[in-house]
């Protein structure tokens, strides 16, 4: 899961910057994009299918299930629109983009997503509480979630005028949610721990114990 979400965090950070676009092309940007929302499926996937056994075992489950079903009918979303956008740039020669921004349906599914899983994440009020493993990891998947509603709305297209109400604003935005997007799946993959599944802490809450009681019998 952390891998899948790895490898298309990374294809949306470097997917925007005009100068990869210029390195490899526009075909090869569309695509780069399009591999990006695959693995986040990948991700979803398995993320829903690791959360589905607690879906009805307290709010903490039920949050992490509902969390990933969303999230994974937003990167559905994303498969559309950056499929669209590759057969473009593949079937027109004079495609010229160098940006793909999130659709507003994903994006929309994200924020409800991160939402869900900030709100049922260990709080101070609004804020965090700290000192546990990944404590910042809802905080800082919510924020990829809004940076990503963001760049969708400065990348919605005036009907008038054909334009985008700010092509700067949705490369940088999209930038931004894929680094934190990123910034979570490579601490899952350092850590081997998650918040995003109640199932894997108690499997490792249950490692723990195991060793402890190794020890104590060694």
């Amino acid at each position: 899961m952390a891998v899948c979400f790895a490898g298309g965090s990374a294809c949306f950070l470097i997917g925007p910057f005009p100068g990869y676009a210029s390195l490899v092309g526009d075909a090869a940007d569309s695509v780069t994009f399009f591999i990006g929302s695959i693995l986040f499926t990948a991700g979803g996937g398995l993320q829903s299918a690791l959360a589905f056994p607690e879906r009805h075992s307290d709010p903490i489950g039920r949050a992490a299930w509902r969390a990933a079903a969303i999230q994974s009918a937003g990167t559905v979303f994303f498969n559309v629109t950056t499929y669209q956008a590759m057969y473009t740039a593949l079937s027109n020669s004079e495609y010229n983009r160098l940006v793909w921004r999130p659709d507003a349906l994903g994006s929309a599914c994200f924020l409800v997503s991160g939402a869900i899983a900030y709100r049922a994440s260990a709080r101070h009020g609004w804020l965090p509480v700290r000192g546990r493993s990944g404590w910042w990891e809802p905080s800082i998947n919510l924020l990829g979630c809004i940076f990503f509603g963001i760049s969708a709305v400065a990348g919605y297209v005036v009907p008038s005028t054909g334009s985008m109400l700010d092509l700067a604003a949705a490369n940088w935005n999209t930038v931004l949610g894929a680094a934190c997007f990123l910034a979570c799946a490579v601490a899952t993959l350092l850590t081997g721990r998650t918040l995003k599944s109640p199932r894997l802490r108690r499997l490792r809450k249950l490692e723990h114990v195991v060793a402890r009681d190794v020890e104590q019998i060694a």
